[in-house]
Order: structure tokens, then sequence, then C-alpha cells
């Protein structure tokens, strides 16, 4: 299933915002999952990056990692530290990453680009 990127560009990063088009980063993961035809996630409304280490934990205990695939959540690490999510979309025919934060509002990345910001990502559907 494709998205319809030009949905987000409306979306405007809000600190947990879980109401389109308010966001962050969490609040677009789901929105991108439910718009994929994919469960969301638990929305923890109004969970920050303070909660995003507890979110990673759940995730992965919960969750097996997943190969990288369209709609999996992408747990970002500074150090040992959860510090983002994004999800994963296919644009122009390749595998790339949506983002929300509060400098750039919605981005979209080849995953490769992506991940070179962080210290480690993990995946998991």
């Amino acid at each position: 299933m494709d998205i319809d990127l030009e949905k987000y560009l409306d979306v405007r990063w809000v600190r947990g915002g879980r109401q389109f088009p308010e966001l962050d980063c969490y609040g677009v993961v789901n929105e991108v999952r439910r718009d994929l035809g994919l469960e969301a996630w638990p929305e923890h409304a109004g969970a920050t990056a303070v909660e995003l280490p507890d979110l990673a934990a759940g995730a992965a205990t919960e969750r097996s990692g997943s190969d990288m695939r369209q709609g999996a959540v992408a747990f970002c690490y500074q150090g040992s530290v959860v510090e983002h999510v994004a999800v994963l979309i296919e644009a122009d025919g390749r595998l790339c990453a949506l983002e929300c934060n509060e400098h750039h509002d919605v981005t979209v990345l080849p995953v490769a680009r992506f991940e070179r910001r962080f210290t480690r990502v993990e995946y998991y559907a």
C-alpha cells in the first residue's frame, strides 16, 4: 500500500502531539501506520522523549525485531539512550524513514542517510 506523502506536508510538530495535524515523532508513527492499514501502537498520550526509552524497552520485550519493511517503527539511539522514533515507508521505489521533529516538522530520508545520525537504530513491526 502506498502512502499519501502530500498529507504529511500539513503536519506541525507539537510536543506530545497525537491528533493530526499536530504530531510529535511518536504521533506521526501511529498516523502513518493507520494510513498503511497497520495496527497502531498504544497511543501513550503525551509521551515525549523522556518516555521513549521505556517505550523501546516495551517494544523489545513485546515484539520481535523485524526485518526492515514498510510500517516498521525505528527506535533511534544516541549512545545507549533512545531519543527519537520514526517509521519506514516506501517512497520513490525505495525504503525511507519518515520522521517528525521540532526543527523540520516531517522529513523523509533514505534509510542509510537517516541511520547515520544515530549510534544505532532498531526496527520493530
